[in-house]
């Protein structure tokens, strides 16, 4: 163990750590997801509710999440194994490791072929399709895209290729060089397209129903969602937090980096909501239009606006972006315990971890058109991983985490690892961790039990 921890890579700054953190938080949950669950729950209450959540129970486990990484200084499996075997614990605790590597591998196969379309979108965007158009043709633009199995399969490799190519340059030439460039043009293209949304006619209608709560328009269940949402949004349970937080400096303050992380994850999903909702309220369109917000609505909406083929193609740019920083953590812990355990050099590493991820994403690509009647448990290959993934194995990571860093880990440990003093922040992180994030997400899990 000893070894390992010696030789193991680390950010060279803390600043890089927060980057690079942030673009594994920072993807389509927050561009895509955030504002249409803000929309179909009715808006201010529900973020309120949001921001409460990311709070109480997304930053306590980031900060166990990066705390173990830090501690174990090694993949997400091997790390669950060396500080089990530290707190005298079963070997048994190992599995939460495989579970949040194996998670990110899932996701990254389905999340590979939506990067795609984003990529296509920026095309079709340019072409001026979508100019002048109505919401019968922007729906036939969407549908032809998911009928044609060909061009999803080309821009899922082409995303795949991207997305490895900078895994396999390793810690600093590839995960830190390419989220410290990503990262400021991300937000910058994001600030940019909210000023855009000002010279709208919807925006004081827009910030009106994203910052004024109206609490009879929040439900049960949008209260659930919004707790879920914090959760995901977040990137917490599929190991790239832990594996990141294992190339943390050892002089690196974990609660303040978690904290710096968590701000920049939810200023994104905010400023997400304050440049698409205007786009919507100035078009007469309705926020609750679901999933398919961005690539029905927002085309349609940019179709109609001075300037909205320039401003559409940036919109895209962006999610081609937020997706790729996520991607490239999605499949790092992977890569990791490959590197680690099989003594591959980091590129065949990441190149037969890219593999096995592109060739089980073609089953998403099928998914939408050869495979549609194929369903078990009533869903498609896609909402089959989807749900496994988002709705079971990442709650059970995150439980699992909480469970170990609040209760397994001596206080002595984590007090050490954190930094922070015997003084009230650490009591209440500990209470956080101990009681209120493993009651939270046990929530998330039961409510996806009970969907299902």
């Amino acid at each position: 163990m000893t070894d390992v921890r010696l030789i193991h890579a680390q950010w060279s700054s803390r600043t890089a750590f927060i980057l690079a953190a942030s673009g594994s938080a920072i993807g389509l949950g927050n561009i895509w997801k955030f504002p249409y669950l803000t929309g179909e729950n009715g808006g201010g209450a529900f973020v309120l509710i949001y921001l409460l959540c990311v709070i109480g129970l997304g930053v306590p486990i980031m900060m166990a999440e990066t705390m173990l990484g830090r501690r174990g200084r090694q993949s997400p499996i091997n790390t669950m194994r060396t500080l089990a075997d530290e707190a005298g614990a079963s070997h048994l605790w190992r599995y939460a490791g495989w579970l949040g590597v194996l998670a990110g591998f899932l996701i990254l196969s389905y999340y590979s072929v939506i990067a795609g379309w984003s990529m296509i979108y920026i095309l079709k965007m340019g072409s001026g399709i979508f100019a002048h158009t109505d919401a019968e043709a922007v729906a036939r633009v969407f549908s032809s895209l998911k009928g044609e199995p060909e061009i999803q399969f080309i821009w899922h490799t082409v995303f795949m290729v991207a997305t490895m190519s900078i895994v396999s340059l390793g810690v600093s030439a590839g995960l830190e060089k390419g989220t410290r460039y990503l990262m400021p043009v991300l937000f910058a293209m994001l600030i940019l397209l909210v000023l855009y949304a000002m010279t709208s006619d919807g925006f004081g209608q827009g910030i009106a129903f994203m910052f004024k709560p109206d609490f009879g328009r929040l439900s049960g269940e949008s209260v659930l969602t919004a707790m879920g949402q914090a959760f995901f949004s977040l990137g917490l349970g599929m190991g790239a937090i832990m594996v990141y937080g294992s190339y943390l400096p050892a002089h690196v303050s974990i609660a303040r980096a978690s904290l710096f992380v968590a701000a920049a994850d939810t200023l994104v999903a905010l400023l997400a909501g304050m440049a698409i909702f205007p786009i919507v309220f100035a078009n007469h369109l309705e926020p609750s239009m679901g999933a398919g917000l961005i690539f029905q609505t927002l085309p349609l909406a940019f179709g109609q606006m001075p300037g909205g083929t320039l401003f559409g193609m940036i919109f895209f740019v962006l999610i081609f972006f937020a997706a790729i920083t996520s991607s490239i953590a999605l499949i790092e812990p992977a890569v990791a315990w490959l590197a680690e355990n099989r003594g591959l050099a980091r590129q065949a590493a990441s190149f037969w971890c890219g593999l096995g991820c592109w060739l089980l994403g073609l089953g998403t690509v099928y998914s939408f058109n050869d495979w549609a009647g194929y369903t078990w448990l009533g869903k498609n290959f896609f909402e089959l991983i989807d749900f496994l993934t988002s709705d079971l194995m990442l709650p059970l990571g995150g439980l699992a985490i909480a469970l170990f860093a609040g209760w397994v880990m001596t206080s002595e440990v984590s007090e050490a690892e954190l930094e922070m003093g015997p003084g009230p922040g650490y009591r209440c992180w500990r209470f956080l961790i101990r009681y209120v994030a493993p009651l939270g997400v046990m929530t998330i899990f039961l409510k996806a039990l009970g969907a299902f």
